[in-house]
């Protein structure tokens, strides 16, 4: 019994430990399948992982060249830009102008602080022309442009210290300089031309060219309105704004003027002798630039005078595009002077080069409004202009008053 009792023993003992290394034995099978699976798990997270920052680094490359044209060499950005600025206005497209930069230029066609996008070179040339062309103090005043809020003029009154000198003599010193600033305000000048859809949706409709003509032909009317008589008043200031008192008797911040010699009218007798004076009231290193000014009622009033030899003193231009002339000098006709009447400063006679300043930003924004005008789109547009007398001595004026 004993004997074979132990011999069962051994042999459960036996089977028990086979037992034992086999579960280990699968143990460690699975344990080592386990990291298996999991290095393939991190190899294939890994690779996605890859792949994912492939495709997102090629979308945003996409994005960045369709947003932000890469401007090449051989590629103008005006045409970038005329094409963007097109899209935008028949279809409100704004995407390719956000981003738009107009390298060397130091513009940007986004949104800013004014609002709207930045008109392309082509259509901004278009407007300015139809502002030059017509007849405003623009065309014959000095222009400048600027990029601040305001522009500067300083006017130095002091006479340039001069005289004969001998070797012995002691030389006298120069008086200090009198000096005055003139700052010239830009105010935002806006114009609301506005257009059907089914307009804008025509291939063959030229947007660029008419927007350019309807925004030049708001902007012509109110520049050459304020050039004249604005007030200052979020507008530019006209030169008849300024104090106007008899030529004599003027001081700087004052503009002079001549007296016809008869209340509402040029005097009875010599009514020519009222032009004469105005001229020669001009300083003579002003008269070589001069110009006159005044509207279509006071020059045919005007253009019947004669002298005392019995000519004209007007004469008709000879040339398409240049203008009359009065005793020799060019005659810009502007509506927006007043007309004869008493008291009235119907004449102007000047070098408005140097004597009235215009200064404005060069850049002109668009903003499209498809929902304030339903079935229309309007087309907000706007700038920054601004204007003042900067020398007072250049310019006079006729008053048709008996003194």
């Amino acid at each position: 019994m004993n004997q074979d009792g132990t011999g069962q023993k051994s042999a459960a003992a036996q089977r028990h430990c086979e037992g034992a290394d086999m579960a280990r034995d699968m143990e460690a099978a699975m344990d080592g399948f386990v990291k298996e699976i999991k290095t393939f798990k991190a190899d294939v997270e890994n690779r996605l992982q890859q792949r994912e920052e492939r495709m997102t680094s090629q979308d945003r490359n996409f994005t960045t060249q369709t947003a932000r044209p890469v401007l090449s060499r051989g590629e103008p950005v005006e045409g970038l830009h005329r094409k963007a600025f097109d899209a935008y206005l028949r279809s409100g497209d704004d995407d390719p102008l956000r981003g738009l930069v107009l390298e060397g230029k130091g513009l940007n066609t986004q949104v800013n602080s004014e609002g709207g996008y930045l008109v392309d070179p082509q259509t901004s040339e278009r407007i300015r022309g139809v502002l030059q062309a017509t007849a405003s103090i623009r065309a014959i005043a000095n222009l400048v442009q600027v990029e601040a809020g305001s522009f500067d003029v300083l006017v130095d009154h002091g006479e340039l210290g001069s005289g004969w000198a001998s070797e012995t003599d002691p030389t006298d010193d120069t008086d200090p300089p009198v000096i005055d600033r003139i700052s010239i305000r830009l105010h935002e000048l806006s114009a609301m031309p506005k257009a059907s859809q089914r307009l804008l949706e025509d291939s063959a409709f030229d947007v660029e060219g008419w927007l350019a003509e309807r925004i030049a032909q708001k902007f012509a009317r109110a520049e050459a309105a304020a050039f004249i008589s604005g007030d200052g008043d979020d507008k530019p200031r006209g030169f008849l704004d300024h104090d106007i008192v008899a030529d004599g008797d003027a001081e700087w911040g004052e503009l002079g003027y001549v007296a016809t010699g008869a209340a509402g009218d040029f005097a009875a007798s010599n009514p020519a002798d009222a032009i004469v004076d105005l001229v020669y009231a001009l300083e003579a290193g002003y008269r070589a630039n001069a110009v006159f000014v005044m509207n279509s009622k006071t020059a045919g009033a005007v253009r019947k005078m004669k002298d005392n030899d019995g000519r004209f003193l007007w004469a008709d231009s000879l040339a398409a595009g240049e203008p009359a002339r009065l005793m020799g000098y060019p005659v810009l006709v502007a509506e927006d002077m007043p007309d004869i009447d008493e008291d009235a400063h119907a004449i102007a006679f000047g070098d408005f080069h140097a004597g009235y300043t215009i200064a404005e930003r060069p850049d002109l924004r668009v903003l499209r409004d498809p929902f304030s005008a339903k079935p229309h789109v309007l087309f907000y547009a706007t700038k920054r202009v601004g204007g003042d007398v900067t020398d007072f001595k250049a310019i006079k004026l006729l008053k048709f008053s008996a003194d």
